[in-house]
């Protein structure tokens, strides 16, 4: 037992040596060399006093990014760009602020008595209420050159240290009016790597400021999109999107996200159950119209379709892709009518039925001769080929050669 006791005590006065072996090293400027040979004692349960140990890694990694801050100011006032170790002076930031965290942990645990005496929090406050900042351009750095798992941890770290222990009794009131701001940018971080756990943890930090809740509530939108894996989760993303479509109603943001949500789902009863909802709230929703228009169309109920078509062109004259629908919706009545009215035995029709036909085809080629008008180079709807069909069954021959020189493939 005593040759037991003996090599404990060895082992302690081992690691303790460490840190003064690592403090000596940091007293020369050697803080890489110093850090290496500290590490150790940081997680060893032989060294005594953990908070003294990680309080040596603060004054470490704090007097790394001091001396090399202390170039970069140098450049700056002396208009120079004479070179220096940006990157090493980031992560000495990160990991003195670490270190202070870390340190306070361990501080705050009772000693053998059972009390508390903190030791080292007021003169770490001071010297960290700077490197917190600097988190900043730490993790603006680490995003710059797309290290992404960097520039989270850095982020978040000072989101999170604003309500740590740490900082108890410290006024951050400066600090934290760059929260909100900061939390977007580490939900931003983490959805990027798909982490979206976090990517919604720090989104719905930042969506309690007003000034970047729109930016915030799509962070958390599309990171609940990609994390839905039952239809429990489906349900709360469209409620979610719902809930802010309803509070922000004039925010296109969240229409959009519902109608990607509704035309990708592929439910044509459910896609045309959410378009009337919409036209509930908002009957000048021309883009209500189109979708309802859609449907109806899809189930080949065309004239139907053209009229909610028309109430979308009622309220945008020039939204051309509802002008094209209508006119194909007519061409598609005008074909079915056809195949309806035919004689059963020989195909044709009579002179009555065969006007009816082209009452509806001729109501088709106002409809497509308004895209051609809109849209003449066929940009957004190919209206030539539907609208040449409709020359041909009416036999407008002048209008068949226009069209021919516009597109010769027309003839084939």
């Amino acid at each position: 037992m005593m040759a037991m006791m003996a090599a404990a005590a060895t082992t302690a006065f081992a690691q303790d040596d460490l840190v003064k072996e690592a403090k000596t090293l940091c007293g020369k400027g050697q803080f890489d060399e110093a850090a290496k040979v500290l590490t150790p004692a940081l997680t060893s349960s032989a060294t005594t006093d953990k908070a003294k140990a990680w309080n040596q890694m603060v004054d470490i990694q704090y007097g790394k990014f001091s001396a090399i801050q202390a170039k970069e100011m140098e450049n700056k006032v002396k208009q120079q760009e004479v070179p220096y170790d940006t990157l090493g002076m980031h992560k000495a930031a990160a990991e003195a602020f670490e270190a202070a965290m870390k340190c306070d942990e361990f501080d705050r645990q009772p000693n053998e008595k059972g009390k508390v005496k903190i030791r080292f929090r007021q003169a770490n406050q001071q010297r960290m209420q700077n490197v917190r900042l600097s988190l900043i351009n730490a993790g603006q750095y680490m995003y710059k050159i797309k290290d992404m798992p960097n520039a989270f941890k850095y982020w978040a770290m000072f989101v999170d240290s604003g309500k740590d222990p740490f900082f108890e009794g410290f006024n951050l009131s400066q600090q934290e009016q760059y929260r909100s701001e900061i939390a977007y940018y580490a939900a931003l971080a983490a959805y990027f790597q798909k982490d979206y756990v976090n990517a919604e943890k720090y989104a719905d930090i930042a969506a309690q400021d007003p000034e970047k809740a729109a930016d915030a509530n799509e962070i958390l939108l599309f990171s609940a999109k990609e994390n839905m894996k039952t239809p429990a989760d489906s349900a709360a993303y469209l409620k979610r999107i719902k809930d802010l479509h309803i509070a922000q109603p004039t925010e296109d943001r969240y229409f959009n996200l519902l109608m990607d949500y509704y035309t990708h789902k592929g439910d044509m009863k459910a896609l045309s159950a959410w378009a009337d909802e919409e036209i509930a709230l908002n009957a000048q929703n021309k883009m209500a119209w189109a979708l309802k228009g859609e449907v109806q169309m899809n189930n080949s109920e065309y004239d139907a379709a053209v009229e909610s078509y028309q109430k979308a062109i009622e309220i945008d004259p020039e939204f051309v892709q509802c002008v094209f629908n209508a006119g194909v919706c007519l061409n598609s009545k005008a074909i079915a009518m056809n195949d309806q009215l035919a004689d059963k035995k020989t195909g044709g029709l009579t002179a009555e039925n065969a006007e009816k036909v082209k009452a509806v085809l001729a109501e088709a080629q106002k409809f497509l001769e308004r895209a051609q008008e809109l849209d003449g180079d066929q940009m957004k709807v190919k209206w030539a080929y539907p609208l040449y069909r409709i020359y041909y069954s009416l036999q407008m021959k002048d209008k068949m050669a226009a069209l021919e020189a516009i597109d010769p493939s027309l003839k084939q």
